[in-house]
């Protein structure tokens, strides 16, 4: 664990306020749940909770279905981090951080298609090269709980409209799993 200097004391309800600069970092923000643990050396732990890290092993096996169906890298994303991937090394991007463009089209509850290759692409995750080709927000009881993203292949080939549908029919039926 990395010591921030700052100690915060317990009120008479029990609450203890996460401060401004940790919530920042960690991308933390107002109604987001966190999961609380404790440890055997008497430490309480907290961690963003991700609905959709719930069905961490379950979407990794819908991304490499999908993967091998649209012959292209699928990434599947929680809010914050890569939770699922298929068609490229994982160790690449597994848990690397959402990037702020991928954010901001989960965001805007829209998807986002790359139309014209000559425009400026967006990287949907942090260090890693491949821009996003589509994106389709996973949404789930009205909520936004991550992104299916189609990965520029090595043709950097435009996603066809039946590419487009697949990724669409995958962020639905996460979303309607996490409903359940």
């Amino acid at each position: 664990m990395k010591a921030t200097g700052i100690v915060r004391r317990i009120d008479d309800l029990g609450r203890v306020v996460i401060p401004k600069e940790i919530r920042r970092t960690m991308r933390i923000r107002e109604g987001d749940p966190l999961e609380i643990f404790t440890n055997n050396d008497g430490e309480v732990i907290f961690k963003k909770y991700s609905p959709l890290g719930e069905l961490g092993e379950f979407a990794g096996v819908y991304a490499e279905v999908l993967g091998k169906v649209l012959t292209t890298p699928v990434l599947i994303c929680d809010r914050d981090h890569v939770i699922a991937a298929a068609g490229l090394p994982k160790k690449e991007v597994l848990e690397r951080r959402a990037a702020p463009a991928l954010e901001e089209i989960m965001e805007s509850r829209q998807s986002y298609i790359l139309e014209n290759p000559q425009s400026s692409p967006v990287y949907a995750v942090e260090g890693y090269d491949r821009p996003a080709v589509a994106v389709y927000p996973i949404l789930a009881a009205g909520d936004v709980c991550g992104a299916v993203i189609l990965s520029a292949g090595e043709d950097r080939r435009q996603p066809s409209e039946a590419d487009r549908k697949l990724i669409a029919a995958a962020a639905m039926f996460l979303g309607r799993q996490m409903e359940e």
